[in-house]
C-alpha cells in the first residue's frame, strides 16, 4: 500500500483555503490507497506573532520552559484544525500533540533547542502504525518534542522538517514530502533571477549544502535522517497534489550524522605570488586560476591578502603550474615575485552543525596549539572546515581532531 509522511510548511496552510486543499490531497492519497502520517508547522507567521507577544509582554524574564509552551501552541492548533477538516472529508483522523499517549518524539529538556533520543523516539513512534491499521490519519505537530517527565521542548528552527524525516525513518515510510511554497528547488531564488528553473533531481549532500547556505525550502538537520530505501520530495503547495514531482532528493548522507574527517593522501604545494595592492587589482585572479586551469591543474585552496595570493596545489603538479606563473609575474606590472612553497598536508572537516556551533573553530586548532602543530591556513564554510598544514605534522593533526568531532 506504501506509507507517506507529508509535511505542510506554514505558508501551505497559511488560511482556510489553503488548509482545505493540503487535506484534500492527503484523502486523495488515503483514497488511492496509501496510509498517510500529516506533519503540520504553525499557521502562516503564528509562530513568529507568539515569540513577538513573549517578548513583549515578558521580556527577558520569560523561561526556556516558559517560551516552549508558548510556542508549541501554533502547531498545537494547527493539528487541531487539519485533523478536523480531514474528518470533514470523510476520513478518520486524530490530532497527535506532546500530551498524547502516542507522542513519538522523545528528547532531553533543553527546552529551546531539544536533542532528539533517537532510541525512545524510534520506539515510541511505532504507536502510530496502530493508527494507520485502523484506517485513522495521524496529523503529528512538527517542531516540538516532550521530554521523559512530559514536558514540552522545541527543536528549533526547521524542527518541522526535522520531525518529518524523523517520522519517515522511524516508520520505514516509502516517501517524504515536503510541501512548501515553491514548486520545488530551482536553479537559484525565482524572486531574484526570472530565469531561474526547477531542479527534478538534488542529492543530499547539495541540497545540505543550499540549505546551510540560505534557501529556505529545507533545514539541513532534517537531512540526517533521510534513509537511502526512502524517497522524498519538495513540492508546491499550489497544485493540492502529492503525486506532482516537484524537485526529489536522491540518497543518503555517508554516515548518519553528516560528519567526516580527512586526511588527503598526497603532499600539496603552496604557490605564492606577491605583489601591490593585489586586491584591487581587477581580473589578477581569474588570470591566475585560468592559466592553472587551461594546464589541466585543480587548485585545492587559494588565500588572497592586500599583498599575496597563495594557490594551494597537489605537489606533482605544482612546478608546472609555478613556471606558469611565473610569465604572467613577469607580464604584470603589479606583481613582483613568486614562490614555490614546503609540503603541505590538507585536512577537511565537514559537519552541517558547524553553522550553528560557536567557538568550533577553536575547539578544533586548541589540541593542534597544545601539540605545538603550526596552521599554515585555514579557510571555513558554513558546513566545512579546512585546514593546512605541515606534512609532517598530517596524521598527528588528524588523529587529534579526530577525538574532538
Amino acid at each position: 500500500m506504501g506509507l507517506i509522511v507529508a509535511k505542510f510548511g506554514g505558508t501551505s496552510i497559511g488560511n482556510g483555503k489553503r488548509i482545505r486543499k493540503a487535506a484534500q490531497s492527503v484523502v486523495n492519497e488515503y483514497m488511492d490507497g496509501k496510509k498517510v502520517v500529516v506533519v503540520v508547522s504553525a499557521i502562516n507567521k503564528t509562530t513568529d506573532e507568539l515569540v513577538a507577544i513573549a517578548d513583549e509582554s515578558i521580556g527577558k524574564e520569560v523561561t526556556e520552559k516558559q517560551l516552549a509552551e508558548i510556542l508549541s501552541l501554533g502547531e498545537r492548533t494547527s493539528i487541531r484544525v487539519f485533523s478536523s477538516v480531514l474528518e470533514s472529508l470523510g476520513v478518520k483522523s486524530e490530532y497527535i500533540d506532546p500530551s498524547h499517549e502516542l507522542w513519538p518524539v522523545i528528547t532531553d529538556d533543553n527546552y529551546g533547542k531539544a536533542q532528539i533520543d533517537f532510541e525512545r523516539t524510534e520506539e515510541q513512534a511505532q504507536g502510530l502504525l496502530s493508527l494507520l491499521e485502523q484506517g485513522i490519519i495521524p496529523v503529528v505537530c512538527g517542531f516540538l518534542g516532550r521530554t521523559e517527565n512530559g514536558e514540552v521542548t522545541t527543536l528549533g528552527r526547521g524542527g518541522s522538517d526535522v520531525t518529518a524525516f524523523l517520522l519517515g525513518h522511524c516508520l520505514k515510510a516509502d516517501n517524504v514530502i515536503i510541501v512548501t511554497d515553491v514548486d520545488g528547488v530551482m536553479s537559484t531564488d525565482p524572486r531574484k533571477i526570472d530565469e531561474a528553473e526547477k531542479l527534478d533531481y538534488i542529492s543530499v549532500e547539495e541540497m545540505r549544502d543550499l540549505a546551510t547556505h540560505g534557501a529556505q525550502v529545507l533545514h539541513p538537520h532534517a537531512l540526517r535522517f533521510k534513509d537511502p530505501e526512502i524517497k522524498a520530495k519538495i513540492i508546491s503547495f499550489e497544485k493540492g497534489d502529492l503525486s506532482d514531482p516537484g524537485t526529489e532528493i536522491v540518497g543518503p548522507f555517508e554516515d548518519s550524522m553528516g560528519k567526516k574527517v580527512c586526511l588527503h593522501h598526497e603532499p600539496i604545494s603552496v604557490v605564492a605570488v606577491v605583489g601591490e595592492d593585489l586586491l584591487n587589482q581587477i581580473g589578477l585572479l581569474a588570470k591566475m586560476t585560468s592559466l592553472v586551469a587551461d594546464a589541466n591543474i585543480n587548485i585545492y585552496g587559494i588565500s588572497a591578502g592586500q599583498n599575496s595570493i597563495t594557490l594551494f596545489l597537489d605537489k606533482e603538479e605544482a612546478d608546472d603550474a609555478y613556471h606558469l606563473l611565473h610569465d604572467l609575474v613577469i607580464a604584470e606590472d603589479n606583481l613582483s615575485s613568486i614562490s614555490l612553497g614546503r609540503d603541505i598536508a590538507m585536512l577537511t572537516m565537514i559537519n552541517p552543525d558547524f553553522i550553528e556551533t560557536p567557538g568550533v573553530i577553536t575547539e578544533i586548532t586548541n589540541p593542534l596549539k597544545e601539540n605545538h602543530i603550526n596552521i599554515v591556513e585555514i579557510s571555513s564554510s558554513q558546513t566545512a572546515i579546512v585546514l593546512f598544514i605541515n606534512w609532517e605534522d598530517g596524521k598527528a593533526a588528524y588523529d587529534l581532531i579526530k577525538e574532538v568531532l
